[in-house]
């Protein structure tokens, strides 16, 4: 089986080198990786640090102006050769060395769709401030998760979770409209929508704060979430 793995890349001169080490270096057995890196725009150093990077492992698509994590992950679908597609962050909050986990499901034949869940436990970062955030974050995505299960019929946990493997031929005849973060309700709606059922697997994360670069913003994008969630219920 091919497995399209998609990194989209905004800012990222810290971790860039390390997260390409980490996916070329983790071996899937029965799992054929093209890795594709779509660097959406970058303002810092990552697009030099990308160009000098050689490797037939990897394609590396540039974005001439950052057009947000949904954008990026459009095109990395469209490119992708593979039969399976996961999204891979390139912030090392996930390690690639569980992709392995998810996959295993579908070389099993027990799933068609398998997500990554961080929300069995409870998150522990260091700091008071950082503390409130990720706890804020936790039961923001926890709300948004039971709001996707009752409206599409399927409990999940972690909707918004990175990890999210599917087939590709999921996403034939879909459009996908998502230019930021609210990409993760929308595929989710429309994979529940086209009938797939999502299992399920626990993971660990390394969680970052913002004074390290992360991006997402849990009030507003929390409610443009939710705001998806409704819209892609009952329309397309």
């Amino acid at each position: 089986m091919k497995l399209s793995i998609i990194i989209p890349v905004y800012n990222e001169e810290k971790t860039i080198e390390e997260i390409l080490r980490r996916v070329r270096k983790e071996k899937i057995p029965g799992i054929e990786k093209e890795i594709i890196v779509i660097d959406d725009g970058s303002t810092d150093s990552t697009r030099e640090k990308l160009k000098k990077t050689k490797s037939k492992d990897f394609k590396i698509i540039f974005q001439k102006k950052n057009g947000g994590k949904g954008s990026a992950v459009r095109i990395g679908i469209q490119e992708a050769k593979g039969e399976y597609i996961i999204i891979q962050d390139a912030d090392l909050e996930y390690n690639p060395r569980l992709i392995k986990y998810l996959v295993k499901p579908i070389l099993e034949k027990k799933a068609e769709v398998v997500y990554g869940t961080r929300l069995n436990r409870m998150p522990h970062p260091r700091g008071e401030e950082r503390k409130n955030l990720f706890i804020l974050h936790f039961f923001g995505n926890r709300f948004l998760s039971l709001i996707a299960s009752i409206l599409y019929g399927q409990w999940i946990t972690d909707m918004e979770t990175c990890y999210k493997l599917f087939p590709k031929k999921a996403m034939n005849g879909i459009k996908l409209n998502a230019k930021g973060f609210e990409l993760e309700p929308e595929i989710t709606a429309k994979l529940l929508k086209r009938g797939y059922k999502i299992k399920e697997i626990s993971i660990s994360v390394n969680p970052r704060g913002y004074d390290e670069g992360k991006k997402l913003n849990t009030i507003k994008d929390g409610l443009k979430a939710l705001w998806f969630l409704f819209k892609y219920r009952f329309s397309d």
